[in-house]
């Protein structure tokens, strides 16, 4: 399948699927309270979500794309320790990841 012809494949529905099991992921994760932060939450998933589906390449890679980012927030929301050293690690010393998506938990 060309590369914009698996877009056309993939309905709407199917991407509302996915921006609510984003936003499921943030939700688990990432602190809010009121209606505000949680419009907020919902407008990350959107805006996550819609990234993915422009550069990615294929279905396989949208969905790949995604599913990497979300296994990343869980698991560094469920190993604390390793996050902080990783921080300080990053912040000493600046090593660019180019996986082509945007770390979910840094856009809040």
């Amino acid at each position: 399948m060309e590369g914009g012809d698996w877009r056309s494949q993939l309905h709407p529905e199917s991407r509302q699927r996915i921006v609510n099991k984003i936003l499921q992921t943030l939700k688990r994760h990432l602190p809010f309270s009121g209606q505000e932060e949680l419009q907020e939450l919902e407008d990350k998933a959107v805006s996550f979500e819609e990234e993915i589906y422009t550069v990615a390449t294929s279905q396989s890679d949208y969905l790949i794309k995604i599913s990497l980012e979300m296994l990343t927030m869980e698991t560094k929301s469920q190993n604390p320790r390793a996050n902080s050293i990783q921080s300080n690690a990053a912040s000493n010393s600046e090593s660019p990841q180019d996986s082509g998506t945007k770390d979910l938990g840094n856009q809040v």
